[in-house]
């Protein structure tokens, strides 16, 4: 019977994970030096290796004859274990068994001895989809279950997991995989499998991929089914997007304000069945590019793209202006959302192309003279010149306690919210988290451009207002970036710690 790529490749030891070093190594050197933890939480993006690294660290600690912290992959636990036959080793879907009864039904079972391996590993796929009481019931056995019993929680939305469940977790943040990466991936995988992949196509599947190893071998199989020699042409074909010189061709009427060119190629792209939210999705990419060319062009590798598309972008940057770039991407950006709900894709996407040729778009920095928008209550936003300063708050940080700061469950919407006022700035809180303890709100950034942004005082009074528009409450906020983050756990205690020694402070009214 024929397996998918993803399932026949996927890693069975840690030197097989890609791009995870830090977790791969730490895992090892725990499972070789016998240290263990009783409880692990992975996080990251899609297709990042979160569930197989926990599916061999449940083999590695279980293997009879381990060699440097990995599994054997000989001896009859690895091989059961591969199978799937090891009733010790127990994966868990908690989209669909989310309850509190599946939880308790779990504590049950882990309390009897393995029936042969040395531990009981309980692998929770998706845990932000536990319920609140599904996760309070957990809490007592995932901080002190049987010494026989591990668990490994993985997620993609670490925002929704309690504070109380990391804080009893290892945290381990899988990166998403590099371009480059996957594509030496690809490249070696189809040569195993007797398949012609060049190197473009390799390159355009894990650019299409966007940082996740299973949808790019999904890809690959869907090529391998269209032809067993597999070029660019064919990878657009196969996975149903339009070809690149349709997207600069596109990408150049934008900027040359030639709205005939650009819908007449959307008509082409349209009469040839192609995905047009995909095609939005490169756009976005190329659009980005064109930000980063222009902002920092000794940058090069933050670029992603073919090497002979480089001239073509760097010709359409040097034709227009940072600003202008930026305020057709947050066009263009919001025309994408609208896209996955919209009736008609065509007629969304022609419309936003006709916004951009002509010019009607956001302006990234309305003058003071402009009228100020409103906001979700119709209210009018004071003018840049009349934004008052943040309210300074008297907060007694010695008082609060780690344990007691929550997740906001409503970051998400206020990242919404915000993004309507301020949408190049919210981008750089994108997968940030934020923990509340009365008036108080602690944010986790991942960019650490986003420390810089808020010194900006009209950017610290739209994120609060945007908090209040969501909450109906005003907060003191405290902020730090991912360089004071490093090796942290714990992160609603860490942030405490680090806004009671007052470092990087952001406060809004």
């Amino acid at each position: 019977m024929y397996r998918a790529l993803y399932r026949k490749w996927r890693p069975k030891s840690f030197d097989d994970v890609i791009s995870q070093p830090h977790i791969t190594t730490t895992l090892k050197n725990q499972i070789k030096n016998g240290k263990t933890a009783h409880a692990y939480l992975f996080t990251g993006s899609r297709g990042t290796g979160k569930t197989t690294c926990a599916r061999i660290f449940a083999k590695a600690v279980n293997c009879l004859s381990p060699k440097d912290g990995e599994p054997c992959l000989e001896c009859e636990i690895c091989r059961d274990a591969e199978n799937g036959a090891l009733s010790d080793i127990i994966e868990m879907d908690a989209a669909s068994n989310n309850g509190v009864d599946d939880i308790r039904d779990l504590r049950e079972n882990a309390l009897y001895t393995p029936e042969r391996c040395r531990y009981k590993v309980y692998i929770i796929d998706e845990v932000h989809m536990l319920s609140n009481q599904a996760f309070n019931a957990l809490l007592k056995t995932l901080e002190e279950p049987p010494e026989f019993v591990k668990f490994i929680l993985a997620t993609t939305e670490i925002a929704k997991v309690p504070a109380t469940i990391l804080s009893r977790c290892q945290r381990y943040d899988f990166n998403r995989i590099r371009t480059e990466d996957i594509r030496d991936r690809l490249l070696h995988i189809a040569q195993s499998e007797g398949v012609g992949l060049d190197g473009d196509a390799a390159q355009m599947i894990a650019s299409i991929a966007d940082g996740g190893m299973r949808d790019a071998l999904s890809i690959l199989d869907q090529c391998i089914a269209f032809s067993e020699n597999i070029t660019r042409d064919v990878v657009f074909d196969a996975a149903g997007i339009a070809g690149r010189d349709y997207l600069f061709d596109v990408l150049e009427a934008v900027f040359e304000r030639d709205a005939k060119r650009a819908l007449v190629t959307v008509e082409g792209i349209y009469s040839k069945s192609k995905d047009l939210q995909r095609f939005c999705a490169e756009l976005l990419e190329q659009m980005r590019n064109l930000m980063l060319i222009k902002a920092a062009p000794s940058e090069k590798e933050l670029v992603r793209c073919l090497p002979d598309e480089r001239e073509r972008l760097a010709a359409i940057s040097n034709k227009t202006s940072l600003e202008e770039i930026i305020s057709k991407l947050d066009t263009l950006k919001e025309s994408f959302e609208r896209l996955s709900y919209s009736p008609s894709k065509r007629i969304e996407l022609e419309t936003a192309l006709i916004k951009l040729c002509s010019g009607q778009v956001r302006q990234a920095q309305p003058s003071i003279s402009e009228e100020p928008p409103l906001n979700r209550n119709n209210v009018k936003n004071p003018p840049k010149n009349e934004i008052p300063a943040p309210k300074e708050e008297q907060v007694d940080f010695s008082k609060l306690r780690a344990e007691d700061f929550k997740p906001l469950r409503e970051w998400a919407d206020v990242l919404e919210e915000f993004s309507k006022t301020s949408p190049a700035v919210s981008g750089t809180l994108q997968n940030s988290q934020a923990y509340v303890n009365g008036n108080v709100m602690l944010i986790n950034a991942q960019n650490e451009f986003f420390l810089k942004l808020f010194k900006i005082k009209e950017n610290a009074f739209a994120l609060g207002e945007a908090v209040k528009a969501v909450t109906g409450k005003t907060y003191v906020i405290r902020a730090r970036a991912p360089q004071t983050a490093k090796d942290e756990s714990k992160e609603a205690g860490k942030l405490l710690e680090r806004a009671k020694n007052g470092e990087i402070p952001v406060e809004t009214n």
